[in-house]
């Protein structure tokens, strides 16, 4: 008797050209997919679309193949007709995980929607011009995606209910896999002379700012807070690590009016390890975003045994679970009582820091992977 061929391999191709020079939110999901998902699924063949940038191989696993792409993930091209710059000739999954489901995909395809900002209050995202030419391109993009994926990903409950909220028809393809946090970011023992290359001058305390320099951040409402707690306590600075964004000069206007010129340290993006050391060594993170997807910073805070004031919004209280000081992001004089709260009481703090190390340990990237495996499962067993 002549038995069954076997079953091939499912062929997912997973976008991963968010992997390239600079870091990004975005960037951390995908390497957690191309970290784990391999060893996740050796019964899977992976294609991975790799960012022409980046030079070195994304993986070498054995079930791994990868493709250079020309074309940025958010570009053109990839909104219009992706196989223009790649061949997809026999992948069977798809997974576009930044917020936008390319054009001209023949195969199903899950999309990873962190956030709809873009739809909601495209202002937060980017004010300028450019910011118009944006927000088509993602209202597009993100249209197709709630409309066209058999599954939509996304990193928070928060996340979900927003993507609901205003494609309600999507609701039963909308599924949470909660982000996670690298278990890089761990406590290490402040170094005055590491804080002193990075920008923090010797013997100052400092509170610290991380993400990219866009509206929705709220760092100019960071800074006055930052300025109603200890405006008048000439010891304690503010060091903002802002990725990108043109609001620096406008940040040290803003730090010079409110009588705070010196006391603020603006640095572009860092090492990691330096991240670590500046998270390891603050007196607290301030975190007051309008919005966020999931928000990176309270979790890397946390991890480094930072504590956290952030907003009462979005999917802050989330991401923290109950370790941090929540605060209203539109009003400074409340965060800068959390603020004082943590810098005056040293038995809150150092719960604070055991409770983040707690929540922390929670958010897992394997997990997040092996999440995103399921989903895949999920889609292929109903084309089949």
């Amino acid at each position: 008797m002549i038995g069954a061929p076997p079953s091939l391999p499912a062929r997912i191709a997973i976008d991963c050209r968010y992997l390239g020079p600079r870091p990004s939110g975005i960037g951390e999901v995908v390497a957690a997919l191309v970290r784990h998902l391999p060893e996740l699924a050796p019964d899977c063949e992976f294609t991975l679309l790799r960012n022409a940038l980046r030079r070195e191989p994304l993986s070498r696993a054995p079930n791994v193949r990868e493709l250079v792409v020309g074309s940025p993930a958010n570009g053109p091209v990839t909104l219009l007709h992706l196989p223009l710059a790649v061949d997809l000739t026999g992948i069977d999954l798809f997974h576009a995980p930044a917020n936008i489901l390319p054009g001209g995909l023949a195969m199903p395809s899950i999309t990873t929607v962190h956030d709809v900002m873009w739809l909601t209050h495209p202002e937060w995202c980017n004010p300028r011009p450019w910011g118009l030419i944006e927000h088509h391109f993602y209202r597009h993009g993100i249209t197709r995606a709630l409309a066209r994926s058999a599954l939509v990903a996304t990193v928070s409950e928060a996340s979900r209910g927003e993507i609901i909220r205003i494609a309600p028809e999507a609701a039963a393809r909308v599924v949470v896999t909660r982000s996670g946090v690298d278990r890089e970011f761990a406590p290490v023992a402040r170094d005055a002379a590491v804080l002193a290359r990075i920008g923090v001058p010797l013997g100052k305390r400092y509170c610290l700012v991380v993400g990219q320099g866009a509206p929705y951040k709220n760092h100019e409402g960071a800074l006055r807070a930052f300025a109603h707690a200890f405006g008048r306590v000439p010891d304690m600075d503010c060091v903002m690590v802002r990725r990108r964004g043109g609001s620096g000069a406008a940040l040290e206007q803003l730090a010079a009016s409110l009588g705070l010129a010196g006391r603020v340290h603006l640095l572009d993006a860092i090492e990691r390890p330096d991240l670590v050391q500046l998270y390891s060594g603050a007196e607290a993170l301030i975190h007051p975003s309008l919005c966020e997807g999931f928000g990176n910073p309270v979790a890397e805070a946390m991890a480094c045994g930072c504590p956290v004031v952030t907003s009462n919004v979005s999917a802050m209280p989330e991401v923290a679970g109950g370790a941090a000081l929540l605060a209203d992001p539109r009003d400074p004089a409340e965060i800068a009582a959390q603020l004082r709260r943590v810098v005056e009481d040293r038995s809150l703090a150092a719960d604070l820091r055991r409770r983040g190390l707690e929540r922390a340990a929670e958010l897992d990237w394997r997990a997040f992977a092996a999440a995103n495996l399921a989903l895949y499962r999920r889609v292929l067993a109903s084309e089949t």
